[in-house]
């Protein structure tokens, strides 16, 4: 990790007011409510995403029912649509920034912890499962927690990713800003860079959304350090336009690895053929399987960020499980 993590070490000493001397967002006189409005619209994305994607997981519905119900574009008849990790992460997160204005590493380790003991059945992965209720016993040693992780080497996986995109919805008019916030969002769970990495595309993809931009993914690659999901952004910009999601998938990962580089390249390649269409973005996510409420969950807050949710069917919004009242203060 040592060779390959010098741009993290330089990109997050950049993160301080201090020492950049930026204005933080909640003390600019003319920051109004597009921010807010933005990171919004991008977590009621993450979360449609996040739970209509888990309705097609192995664990609910045999494969070929899964793709029968995709092709055919029929609403999964679960009464209930509970989202997971995705979403509560994304909203711990959002609460550091509603209170902070912008990322705080220990509070949002904290805050981590503390939304993993409220409700630890939300879906996490095994490196959280590890994490978090050490963090929880020791909050000041989230650092060193955080790198130990497999080996030393710390997290690659999607989590920091699938999380991120209402952040980079709320810095989007600065998209150095997205880019260092975003770093600092994941360093918390995610020491590896590939884990920061992911955390970092998704971000900037969501701040284009936010701007009423399509997240072009040369783009995105052009902001996100070189590595495997940058790789496999170019990859996938170069997919061919007759390329079906399922062919994506199997040439870009769909996230069954769990790994950022194994599924950030496909959601928003999804994320970029549907970016003023959000249900079409989901259900072509879905095609590709895999760790599906994940892919929806990060490419239904990338283009919920432009679109918003209300041209989804009403009954989704019916069957998914609310958000906390609190979200309506942002």
């Amino acid at each position: 990790m040592s060779g390959s993590s010098g741009w993290v070490t330089s990109l997050l000493a950049r993160c301080s007011p201090a020492q950049t001397g930026r204005i933080l967002p909640w003390q600019d006189p003319r920051m109004d409510d597009r921010a807010r409005a933005a990171a919004y619209a991008s977590l009621e994305g993450l979360a449609f995403g996040d739970a209509f994607g888990e309705r097609f997981f192995r664990l609910f519905r045999p494969e070929a029912e899964a793709r029968q119900l995709i092709a055919e574009r029929r609403t999964p008849p679960d009464p209930h649509w509970h989202w997971t990790d995705d979403t509560a992460m994304a909203l711990a997160l959002l609460r550091v920034l509603r209170k902070h204005g912008e990322v705080e590493l220990q509070p949002l380790a904290r805050e981590f912890a503390e939304t993993y003991k409220a409700d630890p059945g939300r879906g996490y992965g095994s490196g959280m499962h590890a994490l978090l209720p050490r963090v929880a016993a020791s909050p000041d040693e989230w650092a060193e927690l955080a790198s130990a992780l497999f080996g030393g080497e710390g997290s690659l996986g999607n989590g920091a990713a699938m999380r991120v995109a209402p952040l980079g919805a709320w810095f989007h008019d600065d998209l150095d800003r997205v880019v260092e916030q975003a770093a600092r969002s994941a360093r918390v769970t995610h020491a590896h860079p590939e884990g920061i990495a992911g955390a970092v595309a998704v971000a900037v993809a969501a701040a284009l959304s936010a701007r009423g931009r399509a997240p072009e993914l040369t783009a995105v690659a052009a902001r996100t350090p070189d590595g495997p999901v940058r790789e496999g952004l170019l990859r996938a910009a170069g997919l061919p336009p007759e390329t079906t999601p399922e062919q994506a998938a199997e040439i870009l990962g769909n996230g069954r690895r769990i790994r950022a580089d194994d599924t950030v390249p496909f959601a928003l390649w999804c994320a970029a053929r549907h970016p003023g269409d959000l249900e079409s973005a989901l259900w072509t996510t879905a095609a590709g399987l895999g760790d599906v409420d994940t892919t929806c969950a990060i490419a239904g807050g990338v283009v919920g960020a432009r679109t918003g949710v209300e041209a989804l069917p009403a009954d989704w919004a019916l069957r998914r499980e609310s958000l906390p009242v609190w979200i309506g203060e942002l």
